[in-house]
């Protein structure tokens, strides 16, 4: 006979149980195993290629086939401390940089210092020999010209050293948080629980799980390649679902103990009940996680797949392993007790707080639901006004030097700044020569693009060629978009369309490749929000058996995520708090971050959702009235959605800390939005639904049960610490 998914979590915690020692060996060898991949198996990563898209993909697949990249480069810029820069002081320290520069590893090349058009500043350009030269030594060059003078200010920038001191920044933020995250995590689940065992054993299965996870990684690469911050991912998403299947699993474990059942039949009712709310959230999560694959993006690709696996394998440790270690345990999971928290947890009785919460919402629920509405309404409206760009230097942290110099740089040589590059291929040469020629001084005409001294470069077999057109704009400038979009509309076919059959051109470059990412996920999100939600909502449909419920479900997704966004925009586009934050707002939102909100958002959200409207349906089937079924069922779940939304808010707060402004977005988008998902959506808008509902919401209820006794494991052959 078939097993039914709804048996699942208690199949599978009765041969955990009756086999512990096997259940907690398997858990092992498979973490040990997977691991051993990641130590066996290189990773295969995303290339460069893999993120092209659109018009500005095909502009840089046809310069690199014919040769036209430009290399990697650094620059070198030197002025004076205030004023204009004296020729001569200018003129040697540019000369000497050159010399020394000439000579450091990894310098293919030195061109000529270029004056600014001010005369405030000198550029001197280095080409690189690759993409991964050593930045230090070319570091110490510049610092030495430094020091020889005093009187200039002398810096250097460029793709080498900007890319290893943003993955420097990177990494001292992500080790900041986990060194930070880990204790707090420990701390709550102390609150929570008032004794070591207990709130170690959510935070060690949803190690395992992450770990496990990044071993099965490796050889998963080879499908789907890795991008650089899927493991971030896989952290993130592993630490938050791990801690949440196991807190919602040992708390209900444990209030079936104080209730005076035994260990085993404690184990079977928490498999029977939270274990199926675990499988049924996690089926949620994934399924918001694989939203992601609607924008057929490299990145999201990678991030979904990461994200995925270690929702899967959390659920897997959560109704197997998890059983296995609370049946050995027995009553040892309480110690060693922390004597003060410990009295604390048990003086203070399941649903005390949130119990004098609902009491006014359950006797006037409209009023309730009004007055939540219109304060979640006024949270999202900004939302509808949120502007998304891609990150760009405006969004680096000021404090980092190569940083500081890049900004120095781009106000003083525009030309250093964004451009849009166009390209030619199976034209003959002189004609594309001309038509360029044509479309530069075209161009240049206008304020939108500074094309004095743009040369036109051919490929060495004559099939390509392309012109660099420099625009006087930041890339999130959106006027920078308005010329990308006159550029490709009108200037470009003018010049372009004549050169025959079998010709082609594009126009790329860094301004033209944002616009083409943001067309995308424009044309994107409305599919993406739709899948997520969609299914979900069917989702919810199947596991409860009610329409109602499911539209209930994604009506409070959709405030969530409403939220979520209207925060991001007020913030970071408008600007609101950035002392407090500690940032200067770019004035958007980086675009990957709202569609990475979106989907951890609801994924997190179902958890609790999913937790909540079990425990309802478990009380309506004993028989309670919908009415007394929601509101107990609310209060009895209030506690552990607030732990598991406290240890939540706790580790995406620390984000908000952070000088990497991707993390900021991050970090305050989650945490508020979470936070007002458990309290206000949860304890508020969710019961007063559900009442308005009443018996509609829950059709064919079984008759009146007993609690669940009859799942409870036979003792034969247990060998376990305490009953």
């Amino acid at each position: 006979m078939s097993l039914s998914l709804s048996a699942l979590p208690t199949r599978a915690a009765r041969w955990s149980a009756t086999h512990p020692w096997r259940a907690i060996g398997a858990w092992l060898a498979f973490v040990v195993i997977a691991v051993g991949l990641a130590a066996t198996i290189p990773t295969n990563e995303v290339e460069d290629a893999d993120y092209r898209i659109g018009e500005s993909g095909r502009a840089g697949a046809l310069i690199e086939e014919a040769g036209l990249d430009d290399p990697p480069s650094e620059s070198v810029l030197v002025r004076a401390r205030s004023g204009e820069l004296d020729g001569a002081m200018g003129s040697a320290a540019a000369a000497e940089v050159a010399e020394r520069m000439r000579t450091a590893p990894g310098v293919a090349g030195v061109g000529d210092a270029v004056p600014s058009a001010d005369g405030t500043a000198l550029l001197v350009p280095v080409e690189l020999t690759a993409d991964d030269v050593d930045a230090a030594p070319l570091l110490d060059v510049t610092a030495a010209v430094q020091d020889a003078h005093p009187d200039l200010v002398i810096a250097q920038a460029g793709d080498v050293t900007i890319d290893e001191a943003i993955n420097e920044r990177v990494g001292e933020d992500l080790r900041a948080a986990e060194f930070i995250s880990l204790p707090i995590t420990l701390v709550l689940m102390l609150l929570a629980f008032g004794a070591l065992i207990a709130a170690g054993l959510p935070v060690l299965l949803a190690a395992t799980s992450v770990a496990a996870t990044i071993g099965i990684s490796a050889p998963i690469s080879w499908l789907v390649p890795a991008e650089s911050t899927v493991l971030s991912m896989i952290v993130l998403i592993g630490m938050a679902v791990g801690v949440d299947y196991s807190l919602f699993y040992l708390k209900r474990e444990r209030q079936e103990r104080a209730a005076g059942r035994s260990t085993l039949d404690a184990v079977a009712i928490a498999a029977e009940t939270s274990g199926h709310a675990i499988l049924v959230s996690g089926g949620a999560v994934i399924a918001a996680l694989a939203g992601l694959f609607v924008l057929s993006d490299v990145t999201f690709n990678s991030l979904a797949t990461g994200a995925i696996l270690v929702v899967a394998v959390a659920v897997l440790g959560s109704i197997t392993v998890l059983p296995a270690l609370l049946v050995k345990l027995g009553r040892w999971v309480d110690r060693p007790r922390l004597p003060l928290l410990w009295r604390l947890t048990r003086r203070v009785p399941t649903g005390t707080v949130s119990g004098r919460i609902l009491g006014p919402v359950v006797r006037h629920p409209v009023v309730a639901l009004v007055v939540s509405s219109i304060g979640i309404i006024a949270l999202a409206v900004p939302a509808f006004g949120m502007k998304t760009h891609q990150a760009s230097i405006e969004t680096l942290p000021a404090d980092i030097p190569a940083v500081q110099t890049l900004r120095s740089i781009t106000k003083a040589f525009p030309a250093e700044g964004t451009a849009a590059q166009v390209v030619v291929a199976g034209a003959e040469p002189a004609a594309a020569r001309s038509a360029l020629e044509e479309l530069a001084a075209a161009a240049g005409a206008g304020d939108d693009f500074a094309t004095e001294g743009a040369e036109v470069r051919t490929s060495e077999d004559g099939g390509t060629s392309v012109v660099d057109l420099p625009l006087p704009y930041e890339e999130a400038d959106d006027r920078a978009t308005k010329a990308i979009k006159r550029l490709r509309a009108d200037l470009a076919p003018a010049a372009l369309d004549g050169l025959g059959a079998g010709s082609s051109w594009a126009v790329g470059g860094g301004a033209a490749e944002s616009l083409d990412r943001l067309d995308l996920r424009t044309e994107r999100m409305p599919l993406l929000l739709g899948f997520v939600l969609l299914l979900t909502m069917v989702m919810m449909m199947l596991a409860f058996r009610s329409v109602l419920l499911g539209i209930v479900s994604t009506v409070l997704n959709l405030a969530s995520v409403g939220v979520a966004f209207g925060l991001l925009s007020v913030v970071f586009q408008h600007g609101v708090g950035e002392s407090l934050l500690d940032f200067t707002s770019p004035g958007f939102v980086i675009e990957w971050i709202p569609i990475f909100v979106l989907v951890v958002l609801v994924g997190l959200s179902m958890d609790y959702h999913v937790f909540v409207l079990s425990r309802i349906r478990e009380l309506i089937d004993r028989g309670l009235p919908a009415r007394e079924a929601v509101h107990r069922g609310i209060a009895d779940t209030a506690g552990v959605i607030t732990s598991a939304a406290a240890v939540m808010v706790s580790v995406f707060a620390i984000f908000a800390t952070l000088s990497m402004m991707e993390m900021k977005m991050m970090g305050v988008g989650l945490a508020a939005a979470i936070l007002i998902d458990a309290t206000v959506i949860r304890l508020v808008v969710l019961p007063a639904v559900l009442i308005l509902l009443g018996e509609r919401a829950w059709p064919r209820r079984r008759g009146p049960s007993e609690p669940m006794v009859s799942a409870a494991l036979p003792e034969e052959g247990l060998v376990t610490t305490g009953h």
